[in-house]
């Protein structure tokens, strides 16, 4: 029993010594002064098309769009605490046809907002790589947080033709890194 005493006085103590340890007053204020600066990384689109795809039921097709939607910038949080994005792409042709790859931004109502397109040439033998990044701050940023679609449009130039045993493909591999400032 006498042990048992000691280790409860024991602990008291060391209680009371941790109690009384110097403290001093803390200031609830300094959240309203936290920043905090994000950065998310993410894929944006993706695609891989063969030679022969340009050339359904034998007859070339010149162009080929799609417009997924991209709504994520409309999103209230983004809408709030996005300060800058940059979209990244990278193309890569390995067929023996050049192409341009336009990119339009379109808002709610498919107006056009922002576009830019891509000089693709036609593959030589050796690696065709197109690269670009896009920045997205100030003006152009409010363009990027309307935009609720992106059009992939894609057109094949005038060259050799294609046929169902072309080979080689197009393939576009592309991301966004966005900078938040969250207060």
């Amino acid at each position: 029993m006498k042990l048992l005493g000691f280790n409860r006085i024991l602990g008291i103590l060391i209680l009371i010594l941790f109690s009384a340890a110097c403290t001093s007053d803390l200031d609830f204020n300094q959240v309203n002064d936290l920043k905090l600066e994000p950065v998310f990384i993410s894929n944006l689109a993706y695609f891989d098309v063969p030679a022969n795809q340009f050339v359904p039921n034998g007859v070339e097709q010149p162009i080929i769009a799609d417009t997924p939607t991209i709504d994520i910038f409309n999103d209230a949080f983004f809408k709030d605490n996005l300060a800058k994005a940059e979209f990244f792409f990278e193309i890569n042709n390995t067929i023996k046809r050049a192409y341009t790859l336009d990119l339009v931004y379109l808002d709610r109502n498919n107006q056009a907002l922002y576009s830019t397109n891509f000089a693709i040439p036609a593959y030589t033998g050796v690696e065709n790589l197109v690269t670009k990044t896009d920045v997205f701050a100030n003006a152009k940023l409010d363009l990027l947080k309307r935009t609720t679609k992106i059009a992939f449009i894609l057109k094949m130039l005038p060259g050799p033709i294609l046929n169902e045993s072309s080979t080689g493909s197009l393939k576009l591999r592309s991301s966004v890194t966005a900078y938040l400032v969250v207060e």
